[in-house]
């Protein structure tokens, strides 16, 4: 079964994926043979240092860092104290409920802190105040939003994009694939969404939804075995498809449900069980030929670690907000490469643009990225990328920090947040 895997991951993605995944089937067939999983070579990859610190020879004193709200937006600033300002934005559904977290068990804990710290940094803010305690999204999205921040200030001292800041870059394209988040409508309305959005971005590869979310009936019922095939027969063998649970199925109706997708040469099959089932996401992985992606909602390092350790995942996919910012993702990407695995990364909302830095930076990218839509309803300047898909490939910003500038003007509607 895992030659058959490795040799379908080269077919289902026109060797583009299949190529950086030599070792798909390895750990499955080591664990038959009694061999333990190899923790000490993703230990060796999570462990390594991935901000680039060397880069900075005089301390960057953090003066300022202010959470900044207009109607329902949020931004965060940076300042130092040589006046150098850095700013990300905020992920706005979460952050209307996290705000407080931000200001009162965050915020101040960064003032007076050498940025150049970074890296043990985010770890010290994970202990301080015992935040710990809220792992996941109620910790890791502030702690995202301070991040960016942080690393876009750096990078405009130095004038590096924050891919530069946190890797290698590896190139300043992304190819896309066209993302459908619907899920409660009839087979044929889907494709009929997906052949309007198509046309916008010339996407080369899509994604849509399956099942009813987290173990809820599917709606209309039956909608995952119709739309299987024809999304396939509308968009013919050419397309790179994928098909997304959130956690719909149990282990059983997941195999049935990927063995069809198997029939239909789908790319990968996407959280096919609830996310922190880890077990049975590895049940479904070792029952069927293609690949399992995951780890949109998952908070932890060492909960990753033990996936890929155990082939429960063949491509993993945390989400840059929801797990905490791009220094804890790269050490998920360098494991997943570790294990000769994949990161193609969840986005969330306004994550886009930072994904699109993190991918430039690391060696196992996939051959296509999420794009759902993208539009900043306020003004902002990008010299060097319009940041929309054309033909379906983007151009990662290359200017200092992020890359965007914000207009003055719009950043003094807002107001400091209080505690």
């Amino acid at each position: 079964m895992e030659s058959s895997r490795r040799n379908f991951l080269s077919i289902a993605l026109l060797g583009g994926m299949g190529t950086l995944l030599p070792s798909s089937g390895r750990a499955s067939a080591k664990r038959s043979q009694g061999i333990k999983p190899d923790y000490a070579k993703l230990d060796q990859a999570m462990n390594k240092p991935v901000f680039k610190r060397e880069l900075f020879h005089s301390p960057v004193i953090i003066d300022t860092l202010e959470l900044l709200r207009y109607k329902d937006n949020f931004l965060c600033r940076v300042r130092s104290k040589d006046g150098v300002e850095g700013f990300s934005f905020g992920q706005n559904d979460q952050m209307r409920s996290l705000y407080p977290i931000f200001v009162n068990r965050m915020q101040k804990f960064f003032i007076g802190k050498d940025a150049r710290d970074l890296e043990s940094l985010l770890e010290e803010v994970y202990v301080y105040e015992s935040n710990y305690k809220l792992q996941g999204i109620a910790i890791w999205v502030p702690m995202a939003t301070i991040e960016f921040a942080v690393l876009d200030m750096l990078g405009r001292m130095i004038n590096k994009s924050i891919g530069a800041l946190i890797g290698t870059v590896q190139n300043n394209k992304i190819s896309v694939y066209q993302a459908n988040s619907e899920r409660y409508i009839s087979p044929e309305l889907t494709v009929e969404h997906l052949q309007r959005e198509l046309e916008k971005t010339k996407a080369k590869a899509i994604k849509f939804k399956l099942g009813g979310r987290m173990n809820h009936p599917e709606t209309p019922e039956g909608r995952s075995e119709k739309l299987i095939p024809l999304v396939r027969k509308t968009f013919g063998d050419k397309m790179v498809i994928s098909a997304d649970a959130n956690g719909s199925y149990d282990v059983k109706e997941a195999i049935r449900i990927g063995k069809i997708m198997e029939e239909y040469k789908y790319a990968f099959f996407e959280e096919p069980v609830p996310f922190d089932w880890y077990e049975e996401t590895k049940q479904v992985a070792d029952a069927i030929h293609i690949p399992v992606a995951g780890g949109e909602q998952e908070p932890s390092l060492h909960n990753f670690r033990w996936l890929l350790a155990n082939d429960g995942l063949q491509i993993v996919q945390a989400d840059m907000f929801y797990f905490g910012g791009m220094i804890r993702s790269m050490k998920v990407a360098r494991m997943a490469e570790a294990m000769g695995r994949l990161h193609i990364p969840h986005v969330s909302s306004i994550g886009y643009i930072y994904m699109m830095h993190f991918i430039s930076a690391i060696p196992n990218a996939g051959p296509y990225h999420e794009y759902k839509s993208f539009n900043l309803d306020f003004p902002f300047e990008c010299k060097t990328s319009s940041l929309i898909p054309e033909d379906g490939v983007v151009t990662v910003p290359t200017g200092a920090g992020l890359g965007i500038d914000i207009d003055p003007e719009f950043i003094k509607k807002h107001i400091v947040v209080k505690g």
